[in-house]
């Protein structure tokens, strides 16, 4: 679980924060970076942080979860249902975010916000979604922009050696679901 304890908190006074979402809020609202400037941008951006938080992020999750993961456990668990379910509304929800993009350079307006930067690492996976991006023109230029992002690429490195992969590593999936 994502968390962060601020140690100059409001008031001077240590914060406890989890839940990623959560965080992105707190921080934005403290620096006054990644958030608009009006009240109508702050309304947009939560909009968006929380689609992801409640569709995006769980759709996507589960459609890697079920195309990727579940067949190379052992026994596998080759889920046709699953799959199709988790693949077919993640390719919903990247049709929703492409007919938002085809209106604004970034998904909460024309400023880059705490909701690409929720989104964008969801969306980076398409290929692992088993998702087509011939017809979401908007997503694929944005997709590009966000990922051109100087911290973007820092953020990406961050222990990218300690990653493994989990359809050959039984040991991770053990940890993580459980299971072989």
């Amino acid at each position: 679980m994502p968390a962060l304890v601020d140690h100059n908190g409001p008031d001077g006074a240590p914060v406890s924060i989890f839940e990623s979402g959560a965080i992105l809020q707190y921080l934005a609202r403290k620096s006054g970076l990644f958030y608009g400037t009006t009240e109508r941008d702050h309304i947009s951006v939560d909009q968006w942080l929380m689609w992801q938080m409640g569709g995006l992020g769980p759709m996507a999750g589960q459609a890697h979860h079920f195309l990727k993961y579940a067949p190379s456990m052992e026994p596998p668990n080759n889920l046709p249902y699953a799959k199709n379910r988790y693949r077919s509304e993640t390719a919903r929800l990247y049709g929703v975010l492409d007919r938002q993009l085809a209106a604004h350079k970034y998904v909460a307006g024309d400023f880059y916000s705490i909701a690409d930067m929720a989104i964008w690492p969801w969306a980076s996976l398409w290929e692992g979604q088993q998702q087509d991006l011939s017809d979401k023109p908007h997503m694929k230029l944005w997709l590009k922009t966000v990922g051109a992002r100087p911290a973007v690429g820092e953020g990406r490195a961050v222990a990218a050696e300690k990653r493994v992969n989990l359809q050959s590593d039984k040991e991770a999936r053990k940890l993580l679901f459980g299971r072989k």
